[in-house]
């Protein structure tokens, strides 16, 4: 995924996205095209202009991190940006395996969401596909799909797919462009960390043919660490929630995370969630679900 023309297409999207005057430099005069020309990029990073050129270009692959650094800090890009620029430019280098296993959630990871009885919680791989879920979970996100679905490789369900191509899922989120930029700014900065892996690839790539909406923010180039925030449901069977969540991810490299929700205590979305927990959806939702 990682590549020269990536590397070139974030710094181009990021220079063009500031002005003369954000960075202390006189403006003079209307402009051809927006933002920061590059020789004034250039002069902010403390580099020539001729190796920015080549560097946006791709036509130089051994930049040094405290260059890097240097440019970071000229386009003013926050610290899921710095990284992201890091991971394009340097793309970490891997073996391939001729035969790799199919990904899965950690046995302890599974005990873990499977005691959280009254917490949703969903297990994601790198590729945002889901490797498990508790039950509260399955039926926040996914009630329409069998709760085994993801230890089934070719059902399994992947939720950044699912927000742009599932019906069910586009009405399942209240404010879904704000879901759906949200999800392609994390998958970004995925594609950067992960730049071998091809099913990321193929992903990105699916979604960027069959949803004009993913291309058109894609294209956009947003990267963002989601780790926490709030997200709105509209849920077919206990209607609007509010729900905190937060990521913890797994200090290793296999890019699993786990996606947990919770409600402010004697709120609504908390009542609401009580009854989602207690609540048998098995035969409830195919009604609602079925709708046009």
């Amino acid at each position: 995924m990682s590549s020269p023309t990536e590397l070139g297409e974030f710094l181009r999207n990021r220079r063009s996205g500031l002005q003369p005057e954000d960075v202390g430099l006189r403006n003079y005069g209307v402009r051809r095209v927006p933002g920061l020309r590059r020789e004034e990029l250039a002069m902010l990073a403390g580099v020539s202009n001729t190796y920015y050129t080549r560097l946006e270009q791709g036509l130089s692959s051994n930049a040094s991190e405290s260059v890097l650094e240097a440019i970071a800090r000229a386009l003013d890009l926050d610290d899921a940006e710095r990284a992201h620029l890091m991971d394009l430019a340097k793309p970490v280098k891997t073996k391939r395996r001729a035969n790799v296993k199919p990904d899965h959630a950690r046995p302890g990871t599974l005990r873990l969401i499977e005691s959280m009885s009254t917490t949703p919680a969903v297990v994601l791989g790198r590729r945002s596909e889901v490797l498990a879920w508790n039950a509260l979970g399955h039926k926040l996100v996914a009630s329409q799909l069998a709760f085994d679905s993801p230890s089934c490789l070719a059902e399994r369900p992947n939720m950044t797919h699912m927000l742009f191509l599932d019906a069910h899922t586009r009405e399942l989120y209240e404010r879904w462009t704000e879901e759906a930029n949200r999800a392609v700014a994390s998958l970004r900065l995925l594609t950067g960390r992960f730049s071998d892996d091809q099913e990321l690839t193929a992903l990105v790539g699916e979604l960027t043919m069959k949803s004009p909406e993913f291309a058109s923010i894609w294209s956009k180039h947003p990267v963002e660490n989601c780790i926490s925030g709030l997200k709105y449901f509209r849920h077919p069977f206990v209607g609007s929630l509010e729900l905190n969540f937060e990521v913890l991810s797994s200090p290793d490299d296999s890019g699993h995370r786990i996606l947990l929700y919770t409600a402010d205590p004697g709120s609504p979305s908390s009542e609401a969630l009580q009854l989602l927990t207690s609540a048998n959806t098995v035969g409830q939702f195919d009604h609602d679900w079925a709708r046009p």
